[in-house]
């Protein structure tokens, strides 16, 4: 059987940004993109970390006697009037299934990151967005009602699905959308502070709202407010044009030429370009993903690199009950030191190239957490802003990350490389709940094995490819060799040319 790439390789690609240049870079319709897209992501921002307020665990001690606490336990109130901990007695014995918890719900998102990417690449990024929003709301209101702990956590495992499903198809619904300019902007200022800001507000709910059932019911109904969002967010045309839809593809952009005041060509895109005629009768496939020693080797690299960062940023974020001072204004500065990290991310990125970003901020952020073992016992706040400036780094080198994947992977199976990439990261992420949990034995041992890990990361940067200035690959010939295989082939040639 022929494989997907070999239909299209002897055909040059249609050059999209070329086409549609006469929309402009940062019209009406790029600006109304960038924000109903941002607004999406809010939700994302507080619906797994409210797991710290939901499952937070006060102070409590057995009603009666010391063998097994058989008459129960004795809940302080000065902080909350009930979490799942307190109303399903997830302490002593059961005490595992609080970060068990979290982990279920990242098993729904590395369960939606498998699923959600050849939805989005088969079935179109809009639909995928709000069938996935939809999910995530619905299941969130339903799980209020929840009777005992597995009902809870089966909801929770499905809201999950939808939270990264929703994430990864409005990042690539976006930057489709827009333009090489408005690209990194809209995923630092954009996507991610948008993230941030929901991040942020959750605290601030949290404060006024001490019930779980009512905090959870407060932090789902905004999910409502995004149904009109359909007549207003366009599919992607360079992803209509992927399955040989051109004139649909037409329809939207000459509809955004109205919106921007501009008179498109007569015809925008050739209806019988024979890439387009190839690639919509091509299927492709996760074995795409891996069927070309190029494609490979930048969906194993992402990958690694996914999953090792995601172990050190959830494991930061879902510390801040454990860390010296109030838990709540401990969120709301680990979610500022986030929206910071994205300014910080956008203004470096005008400068220094992709991979400058991600290594430097990574091999910063794991250094910093090395350190935290050397602060004294009485120097806790030292502690906490080691722990929030790696914070910086770590969440600086992620947003970046997501750029430069999307700029790696081609049209034809972006969404399934996001996926993928994301299936990694929430293998790590499920694992990351249990790190603030062995903090219990070793204060400092959790922020020793994430600055391992993440200078590991910082090291793995290095080898992706430099992706600044570069048009998206639309097609799995256009992907680019990672570093150490250029060295090598550098390398090789300079032999053969010296023998």
């Amino acid at each position: 059987m022929t494989p997907p790439s070999a239909l299209t390789s002897s055909v040059p690609a249609m050059d999209y940004d070329e086409a549609i240049s006469f929309l402009g870079e940062w019209g009406p319709f790029q600006k109304s993109v960038f924000l109903l897209l941002s607004l999406s992501t809010v939700p994302n921002g507080y619906s797994g970390m409210a797991m710290v307020f939901l499952s937070d665990t006060p102070e409590h001690r057995c009603r009666t006697g010391t063998e097994g606490c058989l008459d129960g336990w004795d809940y302080s109130s000065d902080r909350y009037e009930s979490t799942i901990v307190t109303e399903w007695d997830l302490v002593c014995g059961d005490a595992w299934r609080v970060p068990f918890s979290l982990s279920i719900f990242f098993m729904g998102v590395l369960s939606g990151s498998f699923v959600s990417g050849q939805i989005s690449d088969r079935f179109g990024r809009k639909v995928t967005l709000f069938t996935t929003m939809a999910v995530q709301t619905l299941f969130s209101l339903v799980q209020v009602a929840s009777v005992n702990w597995v009902m809870f956590c089966s909801l929770f495992f499905i809201i999950g699905i939808g939270q990264i499903s929703n994430y990864i198809a409005a990042f690539v619904l976006g930057s489709e959308l827009l333009g090489s300019s408005s690209r990194v902007s809209f995923s630092t200022l954009g996507m991610c502070v948008f993230y941030a800001l929901g991040y942020a507000s959750l605290p601030f709910c949290a404060y006024f709202t001490r019930s779980w059932r009512i905090l959870l019911t407060v932090l789902s109904l905004p999910g409502l407010l995004y149904i009109p969002l359909w007549w207003l967010i366009p599919e992607s045309p360079r992803w209509l044009l992927a399955q040989g839809r051109v004139e649909e593809a037409e329809a939207i952009v000459r509809a955004a030429a109205r919106k921007n005041g501009v008179t498109p060509p007569a015809v925008i895109f050739p209806g019988k370009d024979p890439l387009l005629l190839k690639s919509s009768t091509t299927s492709y496939t996760f074995l795409d993903l891996i069927r070309t020693t190029k494609m490979r080797n930048v969906t194993i690299l992402n990958s690694a690199m996914w999953f090792v960062i995601t172990i050190s940023y959830f494991g930061l974020s879902l510390s801040t009950p454990n860390m010296n001072g109030d838990p709540y204004l401990n969120c709301f500065l680990s979610a500022v030191m986030e929206i910071a990290a994205y300014f910080g991310a956008w203004l470096l990125l005008k400068v220094v190239t992709r991979k400058t970003v991600i290594t430097s901020t990574l091999l910063a952020g794991g250094g910093v957490l090395l350190l935290v073992h050397f602060v004294p016992q009485n120097c806790s706040v030292l502690s906490v802003v080691l722990a929030m400036a790696a914070k910086f780094g770590i969440t600086a080198a992620f947003s970046v990350l997501y750029i430069s994947a999307v700029e790696q992977f081609p049209t034809v199976v972006r969404g399934m490389g996001l996926g993928i990439c994301s299936m990694s990261s929430k293998i790590g992420s499920t694992i990351s709940p249990f790190f603030p949990y062995i903090g219990v034995y070793d204060n400092t041992l959790p922020y020793i094995l994430m600055g391992l890990l993440t200078v590991v990361a910082g090291l793995l940067s290095i080898l992706i490819p430099e992706t600044r200035d570069s048009p998206l690959p639309d097609d799995i010939t256009q992907v680019q060799k990672i570093n150490w295989v250029c060295c090598t082939s550098k390398t090789r040639t300079e032999k053969a040319s010296l023998s």
